[in-house]
């Protein structure tokens, strides 16, 4: 495929001649086209080395343009990503300018539009990035990230570039190249729950759990690539909502219950990849509890079994799932597949060096006569794995014919 990639004027640009790389390692052609502010943070001597073709930053460059060559460009590209993408580019393209040569080929395209924001988080949130954001999505452009974490500025929160491995592989993958990829899960509606949940102690404590939710989002942006219409009920997490999913947000575990039932009705796919508190106190205080004793007891009740509601169900779909445990992985997650009557099961060891908070995972899957292992991966390819090989396995036991509800539920999300 030819990628268009257009590098503008923010810091995350010193992460584009990586991008490069990989692109083309999943085969792609990459002609880059840089903003006059790229050039003040990567040199057109490491992008033309890694990209093997020149440079085009200037829209009056007479010698390319004696052909038209912003329109050739604009023809040839399968796919226009821009990467870093600052506020500026984002209203830019949302206003319809075409100041300079990037913003010109990109009214002139028929190609998908990808773009990768990066900024730093305050302006990430602004209402203007934000309206334009929307312009944007509503437009056709798919938004990849931001990711939350560590910033150039020293500040944390939701406004770094994706990894470049990430991107390419969205760019790459069927939903951008797409012509030719067959979504799986096209016509489909996925429920996901992500993240954990918050059980008040009183007005100012709570118990809750190291969920980061970073598996359940991945799933449900893994979900959407694969065409499914995704509604996403969240617990509290530090994560920028996926691009096109709906988004419900809740806090407590009985709050994530009744959004899942609320929301169950004409579901094709159910991924509960929460990690809801399986106990509450059983009081909590309107006010806040004084420090006037040496101990303090607390009475704790179990909250409502989602996995188990849903899974016994009288029409109980195809129902998967995930088992976080820090001990006795496989003897735990078949325990769990027998007793909960479950079709699938996504097992993984969870501590203080694995699961929880990290970027990566490793899993095994296993389902009644068989099972897979994935190696330790970035969660978001981990989760477009997972997607499809549910996909695969529903097609294998249900078939196309029968159309029943598919359902993936996790116990614990990491």
């Amino acid at each position: 495929m030819n990628v268009l990639l257009g590098i503008t004027g923010g810091i995350a640009a010193y992460k584009t001649p990586e991008l490069v790389r990989r692109l083309r390692g999943r085969g792609a052609d990459v002609q880059i086209v840089t903003t006059a502010s790229a050039a003040e943070f990567v040199t057109e001597t490491a992008l033309q080395a890694v990209s093997g073709r020149p440079v085009r930053a200037n829209l009056w460059d007479k010698e390319a343009e004696a052909s038209m060559s912003h329109i050739e460009l604009a023809r040839w590209a399968d796919v226009v990503l821009i990467a870093p993408a600052t506020a500026e580019i984002m209203a830019r393209l949302a206003s319809g300018a075409a100041a300079d040569l990037l913003t010109t080929l990109c009214l002139a395209t028929e190609a998908p539009i990808a773009i990768a924001p990066a900024m730093n988080h305050v302006m990430w949130n602004n209402p203007a990035v934000q309206a334009n954001r929307r312009t944007l999505e509503q437009r056709g452009v798919r938004i990849l990230g931001p990711d939350y974490g560590s910033q150039a500025c020293g500040e944390t929160g939701a406004g770094r570039m994706l990894d470049p491995d990430e991107i390419a592989a969205i760019v790459c993958g069927p939903q951008l190249a797409g012509t030719d990829g067959q979504q799986l899960l096209a016509g489909k509606t996925v429920l996901v729950t992500a993240g954990p949940t918050r059980e008040p102690i009183d007005p100012v404590r709570y118990i809750t759990n190291r969920s980061s939710g970073k598996m359940g989002y991945a799933i449900a942006s893994a979900a959407a690539a694969q065409g499914a219409r995704v509604v996403l009920v969240s617990g509290p997490v530090s994560l920028p909502e996926p691009a096109g999913v709906e988004v419900i947000h809740v806090k407590t575990a009985a709050q994530m219950y009744a959004a899942t039932h609320d929301s169950i009705a004409g579901v094709d796919v159910f991924i509960a990849a929460a990690a809801v508190s399986d106990y509450r106190p059983a009081d909590a205080p309107q006010q806040k509890i004084k420090k006037t004793q040496e101990t303090m007891r607390l009475e704790l009740v179990r909250s409502d079994d989602i996995l188990a509601s849903v899974a016994g169900l009288d029409d109980a779909p195809f129902t998967i799932g995930f088992a976080a445990e820090t001990e006795n992985v496989r003897d735990y997650a078949l325990g769990k597949l027998k007793n909960k009557k479950l079709d699938m099961i996504v097992a993984n060891k969870v501590g203080e060096d694995c699961g929880f908070d990290y970027d990566d995972n490793a899993v095994d899957v296993y389902w009644r006569d068989g099972e897979q292992s994935f190696a330790k991966t970035a969660k978001t390819d981990l989760a477009r794995q997972i997607v499809q090989l549910i996909a695969e396995r529903y097609e294998a036991t249900r078939g196309a014919a029968t159309q029943p509800k598919l359902t993936v539920i996790s116990t614990k999300d990491q």
